[in-house]
Parts: C-alpha cells; structure tokens; sequence
C-alpha cells in the first residue's frame, strides 16, 4: 500500500489500463473466492469493498491531480465488468459512484469540482438514495431539504438505497421547502441522523446493501446542492452504464461456471455422444455458446464507450444545447445496448445447465444465482421502454428523455 500512496504523490501521467489492472486484479481474485459463501450466507461485502477502497477504486475515472487513475470510459468499464465477474453485487454497488463522480468531473465550478474530487482521489465512495416507499408521488419527493439557522438540512425515508450502507457519501434527491424545486445533494453517510437497514429481500443481487434508508436532521454541504434541471444530460446513462457492466460481468462467471463444471463433470448419459463429458461434441457446443454470449454481452458495453466520451466532452461545452444533443446520442446508445443484453444474458444463464448434469441444480452450487442475478439488474428501468425510446427516436425523431423518475401518478384515478 505504500508504494501506491507513493506513486500517487508523484504520478502526473493518466495511468494505462494494463497498469490499473495489475493493481486490482489480485483484489478481484479475493472477492471472486468469497462470492459463493456471501452468497449462501447473505453477508454483506465491507470487507471487500474495504479491499477495493484501500487501493481507490471509486478513483478511476478521477484525474491523477487529484489522486485518482485518470481511466477514459473504455478502461473504466473493463475493470467494471472484471469486479463484476468476481461478485456482481461489488459492481452493482458502485453505481451511484460512479454516475457521480462523472457529474463531478463535469460541473462547471472548478472550486466545487477539485473539492469533490480530491475526496474521490482519496478513496471516498458514494451510495444512492433517490426511490421512495409507498406511495410517493412520481413528481415530487417528499424527502425535504430544509434550511434552519444557517444550515440545509435533510429530512425523509428512501428505498432502494443502493451502496449506501458502505459509503462515505449519499446522493439523495429532495424537494427543496423554500421552493419545492426538485433537488440533489451529498450527505455524509457518518452523520448520526443517517441511519442504513439491510431489510431488501430481492431474489438477486442480495449484497448490494439496497434498503430503507432514514434521515433526520442531516446536514449537507451547499456545494453539493444541485438543481435536477442542472444536472449532468446524461446521468441516467452513466447510472445505467455501471448495470451493463455488471451483466456483462455476469454472463463472464456463467462461462467460468460452465467450462470448469463440464470439465470436471464424470457421470454420462448412455445415450450421449462420448464416454468423457467433456469430449461431447453437443455439450462443447453449449459451451460456444455462452463464450459468445459473454464477448457479446461485454462489446455491447464498450461499444457505448465513444458516445460517453463525446458526452463528457459535449458537458464542457457553454451551449447546453450541444450538451443536451451528445447526452441523447449516449442515452440512445445506451438503450440500444440494454435491450440486446437482456435477451443474451438471462438466456445463457439458462443454456448453462444444458451442459450440465441435473447435480447443477443443486443449492450448494447456487448455479441459480447468475439468472437471478441478471434478471434483478434488469428490472432497473424496464428494457420495453427502452426499445420504444429507440422506435420513437428513428420513425419520429423522437428526443430520449434523459431524467425520469419512479413513484404513483398525481393523475391516477
């Protein structure tokens, strides 16, 4: 750890890749080892994420000034999809991170920005709490923003507050009181007001430490206060690109999965092809196909890597026309990317067990998991609007809407 903190004080080029890899790669491989018992026993990780904090993964897209790695988009997703590989709940986990941090390497206020990101470069990470329980309006939020005796203040409840239970930061959205604007803000997840429970009970992606979350009286710094109609354009891409990444990673483990249990699979059936499993010709090609799959699953990620990049450049620019257009090409890319992975993924996570004997339905092996797992992700913004997003954008020209939000409409009878 020393040699990192070392090479970070003097560092001044944006680090290859290969070198970021180098770093984590042995990090992977310890999460990767645990993921199977975490899973069966439903523990949360910190250790892990503590792992990955120590070497500052939440600081790849950060620039070296500021202590991070300096990743492009390309790069970024690479090390994703390889944690996600490891444990996709790791991955899932640092998606409100990382839309974030790319927020934050976008606001115009360099004050505000080096602020923020000397916080990241320092291994800071930041969790998500934007959803409601119940019956909040899909309008406003009824978490407020308050400002008392020279302090802004947070009061409410949030659900599906995903790595927030691990987090130094919360982005949590709010109405503001003196106006009712729809607002964002960073809160400190340390503050005795900030209270996390582990009370989510989805059948996937269980680790990801998405629960109810409670705030009372909790103070927020007036530079992370940011209007919704100020935020990055393309957010809602960034958040969904950590998703993509992770069901690539996803359908990455299915493969391991498949090839390691067909290589060590001894029992056939008398009617197969081979007296070895592995030398039957038709499970091999079981095997072909979730290898296609997962190459698949990952060049529908990096394919929308240029698009984000043209976007974060696009951010700088004053005209936030020009912003709002590369925001719309990165969304509709992303759709695009969505919609196909969600046939591939789920579907090969199925088509493992073809290569394997009815054993693989055992509970030990919680082969399970990875449907579970995919299917989870994908219930986050649902694939069907996505696909009529990218209809309406070529028969009509149809602009994508580039925020949204979930709760019960003020127009419902």
């Amino acid at each position: 750890m020393a040699s990192l903190i070392s090479l970070r004080s003097i560092r001044t080029e944006p680090y290859s890749v290969d070198e970021v890899e180098e770093i984590f790669r042995p990090v992977f491989v310890r999460i990767a080892g645990g993921a199977l018992a975490r899973e069966q026993a439903r523990t949360l990780p910190f250790d892990e994420v503590g792992w990955l904090k120590e070497r500052r993964f939440g600081a790849l897209r950060v620039p070296v000034a500021h202590g991070g790695y300096g990743l492009d988009h390309a790069g970024t997703f690479r090390l994703l999809i390889e944690l996600a590989a490891a444990d996709p709940n790791v991955c899932h986990l640092f998606r409100g991170h990382f839309a974030v941090v790319e927020e934050t390497l976008g606001d115009p206020d360099p004050s505000i920005r080096a602020a923020w990101l000397d916080r990241f470069g320092r291994g800071d990470i930041v969790g998500n709490a934007s959803t409601e329980p119940g019956e909040a309006s899909v309008k406003q939020k009824s978490t407020r923003l308050s400002r008392r005796e020279g302090r802004w203040l947070l009061n409410g409840t949030k659900f599906y507050t995903t790595g927030s239970i691990f987090a130094d930061w919360i982005d949590i959205s709010a109405s503001r009181e003196v106006d009712d604007a729809y607002v964002a803000a960073l809160a400190p997840r340390n503050h005795p007001g900030v209270v996390i429970h582990d009370d989510w009970d989805g059948f996937g992606q269980k680790l990801t430490g998405t629960g109810t979350g409670t705030f009372t009286d909790v103070p927020v710094e007036p530079n992370s206060i940011r209007e919704r109609d100020g935020r990055l354009p393309y957010l809602a891409a960034a958040l969904q690109s950590v998703l993509l990444a992770t069901l690539a990673g996803i359908a990455r483990s299915i493969l391991a999965d498949g090839t390691e249990q067909l290589r060590r699979r001894t029992r056939v059936f008398s009617h197969g092809n081979s007296d070895l499993a592995r030398n039957d010709p038709q499970l091999q090609q079981v095997i072909g196909e979730l290898a296609a799959a997962a190459f698949a699953a990952e060049a529908l990620v990096f394919a929308t890597a240029d698009a984000f990049g043209a976007a974060a450049r696009a951010a700088q620019d004053p005209d936030r026309a020009v912003a709002i257009a590369a925001a719309s090409r990165v969304e509709i890319a992303v759709n695009k990317a969505q919609v196909a992975i969600a046939d591939i993924v789920p579907r090969a996570a199925t088509r493992l067990f073809d290569a394997l004997g009815a054993s693989a339905v055992r509970s030990d092996a919680a082969l399970d998991r990875h449907w579970r797992n995919a299917r989870v992700v994908l219930s986050h913004n649902p694939v069907l609007y996505r696909a009529r997003t990218i209809g309406d954008h070529l028969v009509n020209d149809g602009a994508p809407d580039l925020a949204w939000s979930v709760g019960v409409s003020t127009q419902a009878g």
